[in-house]
């Protein structure tokens, strides 16, 4: 996914999974397919990257431009969201977490409709702000990027 706004440019590398009739986020004795509190490679295969070519703020943090290792630990009121400098990697893989660049907390709202691919989707806004959606099942966190 490619975001351009001006001379910004967002670009995110990321596989796409289905849901397939799994429970997705929950508990893990509930046997979900990613549990709460667990690395999240915020994808499938790969590990998903982000890169930014302009120092950007991620819900009021900075953050240096750059290519990033982008992943999640997802829990059932907060998100970790993570910005890490390991790339390269095979996504199932859990990061070298003394690599993280910058982690912030997201808020996830839930849906009555379902999403059934996973998706990372861009929404625009004046003044220089978008917000990353990541949706999937019922899911959709959103992060707040202002460049």
């Amino acid at each position: 996914m490619v975001y351009q706004d001006g001379d910004f440019l967002l670009t995110l590398d990321y596989s796409r999974p289905y849901k397939k009739d799994r429970l997705i986020f929950g508990p893990e004795s509930q046997k979900a397919l990613v549990p709460y509190d667990k690395y999240w490679r915020t994808g499938a295969n790969e590990a998903s990257e982000i890169e930014f070519n302009r120092p950007i703020q991620v819900s009021g943090s900075p953050l240096e431009p750059g290519r990033y290792r982008f992943y999640s630990i997802p829990g059932e009121k907060e998100w970790i969201i993570a910005f890490n400098s390991e790339l390269g990697k095979w996504g199932y893989s859990e990061p070298d977490y003394s690599l993280d660049v910058l982690r912030i907390m997201a808020s996830p709202i839930q849906s009555d409709s379902v999403c059934e691919q996973f998706q990372i989707k861009t929404e625009s806004f004046i003044n220089n702000q978008l917000t990353i959606q990541l949706v999937w099942d019922r899911t959709m966190v959103p992060v707040l990027i202002e460049y």
